[in-house]
C-alpha cells in the first residue's frame, strides 16, 4: 500500500474519482503540499508543476499497486505526468502526479492552489 496525493479530477465529486472509489482506495483526508509548486488550469483538469511558491490543496488516499497502475495509465505516467514523491506541509512524504513543464504553455495559473476554488 502507498499514499497518493490527488488534487484534481481524482478528488471526491470529480469525474475520475471512481478510479479510487471503485478500487477500494482508502480516503485518508485532505492535505496540503509543501510550498514550491504551481497549479495550472488545463481546461478540464489541473496540472501541478514543480517550481513556484504555492502550496497545493488535495486529498490523500492509500492505494494498492493495482490502483497505482490504473492511475498511471490515466495520468500518462511517465510521459505526461510523472509520479513523484512530494512533501506535505505536515512533513509526510506521499506520491503525486507532477505535470511535465512542456504542457503548460498558455495555461492560466490557479493562484489559490485549489482546483475546486479556481
Amino acid at each position: 500500500m502507498r499514499k497518493i496525493f490527488v488534487y484534481g479530477t481524482l478528488m471526491r465529486g470529480e469525474s475520475n474519482h471512481s478510479l479510487l472509489s471503485d478500487n477500494l482506495a482508502e480516503y485518508i483526508g485532505t492535505g496540503v503540499s509543501a510550498r514550491g509548486y504551481t497549479l495550472y488550469d488545463l481546461g478540464g483538469f489541473p496540472g501541478m508543476v514543480s517550481g513556484g511558491n504555492n502550496a497545493i490543496l488535495g486529498e490523500i488516499y492509500e492505494v494498492c499497486s493495482f490502483t497505482v497502475r490504473l492511475l498511471d495509465r490515466l495520468e500518462g505516467h511517465p510521459q505526461f505526468y510523472r509520479r513523484s514523491i512530494i512533501s506535505l506541509q505536515s512533513g509526510e512524504k506521499v506520491e503525486a502526479y507532477i505535470l511535465e513543464d512542456g504542457f503548460i504553455k498558455g495555461c492560466p495559473i490557479i493562484e489559490s492552489g485549489d482546483w475546486h476554488n479556481k
